[in-house]
């Protein structure tokens, strides 16, 4: 049975999406950009499914998760919503990675070739090539995934010669700050990988970066997509 969600849910996150919405227009405007150009992603992991409706039901198409067994649930649980994109966002464990493969239609956080080619080879047969971004550890931090920006390009050679994968672009975390000037360093940064890699393979169109706390500098940059999921769904339980 499909869970429902409840009125309060609907209210509550209707409005949330909303102001997300109102929030990622404002960004555009100030940064002479048109809100059109930015896709929100709405950050469900942990989320019940209820909430994944709500959001839905409000127009909200394009969800991502981090923890594979507990999107794979979901994906189940809401398989009757056939426009729903999902996108993977979390670590890729190799253990893993089959699942990514079989039921995402995205995954944004492909930083090491070895899951490149898991990925590629676990893609089930008949289904579109799984979309994806190539995460970047740009502010250079040890305990954070992605890649060194030094291993982009190799990183991006290797996707692009998997048949059951489609390169779209980069995605990056980065430090945790709330200096305006230095979110904005770190996304022009992400910008500056992001223009290299399109000069080489065209057909790069995706600047995932920005969250809660950081999407007016991550639009000032030059994201395509924010990622948004406390402001949306409230604190993580």
């Amino acid at each position: 049975m499909t869970p429902q969600p409840t009125d309060n849910y609907m209210v509550t996150i209707a409005e949330r999406l909303t102001s997300a919405y109102a929030r990622i227009a404002q960004a555009a405007k100030n940064s002479q950009r048109s809100e059109h150009e930015i896709c929100l992603l709405a950050v469900s992991k942990t989320k019940p499914a209820a909430d994944l409706i709500a959001a839905y039901q409000h127009g909200q198409r394009q969800f991502g998760e981090s923890y594979a067994q507990e999107a794979v649930e979901k994906v189940t649980q809401l398989a009757q919503y056939k426009d729903i994109i999902w996108h993977f966002i979390g670590p890729i464990q190799s253990n893993k990675s089959a699942l990514v493969a079989e039921h995402f239609d995205w995954v944004q956080s492909v930083d090491r070739i070895k899951i490149a080619k898991r990925l590629n080879t676990q893609r089930p047969t008949g289904k579109a090539p799984l979309n994806v971004l190539l995460q970047v550890n740009i502010s250079l931090e040890d305990a954070k995934s992605g890649c060194h920006p030094d291993e982009l390009m190799n990183l991006a050679e290797c996707v692009s010669h998997c048949d059951n994968l489609t390169l779209r672009g980069v995605m990056a975390i980065p430090a945790k700050t709330d200096n305006y000037q230095q979110q904005l360093q770190y996304f022009e940064q992400l910008r500056t990988c992001f223009d290299k890699l399109k000069a080489q393979y065209p057909q790069i169109d995706t600047l995932s970066m920005g969250m809660s706390n950081d999407i007016e500098a991550a639009i000032a940059a030059g994201s395509t997509m924010v990622r948004i999921g406390t402001d949306i769904f409230g604190q993580r339980t």
